[in-house]
């Protein structure tokens, strides 16, 4: 919390719902150009060895990669921003299975179990195809 006394700025600090008065704000300036307090441009003030306030870029978390299918996080590959997880080489953005680097292992059990049923259900389909034009003619045989 902040709080003006007499003109001057006060940190406050809440113990047990008490405010206790800290001591004054210590401003430091932007060392960049970019000056509005943004996503991107977040800071923390630091006390150097020789007792001066200076402040470090905070960088932006990555949220890690989705799987396509489901939305989850992808397991076994490193949470990073864009342009670094672009620097990394191809074994650090996969893992060693068929969709490696872009569904869960839920996901590609589910495809292999759709993709099976699919095939099985085509040759049911193409058994019973074949076995209605031999019924069509056993039945013409039956009249004659």
């Amino acid at each position: 919390y902040q709080r003006r006394v007499h003109g001057k700025q006060w940190y406050q600090r809440r113990v047990h719902g008490i405010a206790i008065r800290q001591g004054m704000i210590r401003r430091v300036h932007y060392r960049r150009k970019h000056t509005y307090r943004t996503a991107s441009n977040k800071v923390r003030v630091v006390k150097t060895p020789g007792g001066q306030l200076t402040i470090q870029y905070r960088f932006k978390k990555g949220k890690g990669q989705v799987c396509g299918d489901t939305g989850a996080r992808l397991q076994g590959i490193p949470h990073l921003r864009p342009k670094a997880f672009k620097r990394l080489s191809k074994t650090k953005k996969t893992v060693a299975r068929p969709y490696g680097g872009t569904r869960t292992a839920e996901a590609v059990k589910t495809r292999i179990i759709r993709a099976f049923l699919l095939e099985e259900l085509k040759e049911l389909k193409k058994m019973k195809t074949v076995k209605k034009p031999k019924d069509k003619k056993k039945s013409k045989a039956s009249k004659k």
